[in-house]
């Protein structure tokens, strides 16, 4: 599984039908809880890409987006019920330059590629790592990089390869907790050294104020979560560490779709005119950026 899937499994709202949302217009912003706005997107519709839309989407002159939330910075709620994130600010550029508007609509995680397949949504935006057993059901647009990062305290320094005997917070049924962090504590146990103490959190952001408070030595979150409790911690604390296993986050459309097509050209455009990077670069994200948008671009 996934490292977006797992985290679901924990925060999926129970959906008994789904709603919609329309994404912030130009001239619209939305403050997050914690207080990071979302950027007023500046992008124009640029034809040639439009035209590469599936008809179907160029008719109703919309792209129908499945979305399970929250899963903070990507996608999540803000105080008055809003989606917010950086996924949702890309989509909403995306969106702008193939002239159509972005419907968000929540759904279970588990169910939003079902849905694609069966016509219900366009595509999915939930921070979906785009891997080669999902490619057999559906094609991926990619546009971010996320991995492993861990957190300390600013100033008292710990190695994640070393952290024998630390006092580590995780969220709950992430790969991070059964995965990664386990595996590093057994490392220690085989050479000698005391186990790594695994602080398991439901929520992320109760990990991170743990280590805000001290209460913990470090924390391990996927990448972009990562980023932006940093950013929101006001230098209180800071990345140790690489960025490591990371892969691809796309979008999923219906197998064979021109829409994957036109979605890579439309984030390229927006890569190599600096939006992308100012949007990123808002959210605290820009480590995981890219260069280039690959259409099934699975590492594994």
């Amino acid at each position: 599984m996934s490292r977006r899937s797992l985290v679901a499994l924990g925060l999926a709202l129970v959906a008994g039908s789904a709603f919609a949302l329309t994404g912030c217009s130009n001239e619209d912003s939305a403050s997050s809880s914690s207080g990071t706005t979302t950027v007023a997107v500046e992008a124009s519709k640029v034809d040639d890409i439009a035209a590469m839309l599936p008809q179907k989407i160029r008719d109703a002159n919309k792209l129908v987006i499945g979305v399970n939330v929250p899963y903070a910075p990507n996608e999540f709620k803000d105080d008055s019920g809003q989606i917010v994130g950086f996924d949702v600010d890309l989509m909403t550029a995306v969106s702008k330059v193939l002239g159509v508007e972005p419907v968000f609509t929540e759904a279970d995680f588990d169910k939003i590629i079902p849905a694609i397949q069966a016509g219900t949504f366009d595509m999915g935006m939930s921070s979906f790592t785009d891997t080669k057993e999902r490619e057999q059901t559906v094609d991926f647009t990619t546009y971010f990089s996320a991995g492993v990062q861990w957190a300390q305290q600013t100033g008292n320094p710990v190695d994640p390869n070393n952290a024998c005997g630390k006092r580590v917070a995780v969220q709950a049924t992430t790969v991070e907790d059964t995965d990664e962090v386990p595996a590093k504590s057994a490392a220690c146990v085989e050479a000698g050294q005391p186990p790594i103490e695994i602080v398991k959190f439901d929520r992320q952001d109760d990990a991170t104020t743990a280590l805000v408070l001290g209460n913990v030595d470090a924390m391990s979150a996927d990448s972009p979560v990562t980023a932006y409790a940093i950013k929101q911690s006001s230098g209180k604390i800071e990345a140790t560490g690489e960025i490591y296993d990371a892969a691809p986050y796309g979008w999923p459309v219906v197998k064979g779709s021109e829409l994957a097509s036109a979605l890579q050209a439309a984030v390229q455009h927006l890569i190599d005119d600096g939006t992308y990077a100012k949007i990123a670069e808002n959210w605290g994200v820009q480590e995981g950026m890219i260069e280039k948008s690959e259409i099934n671009g699975a590492v594994n």
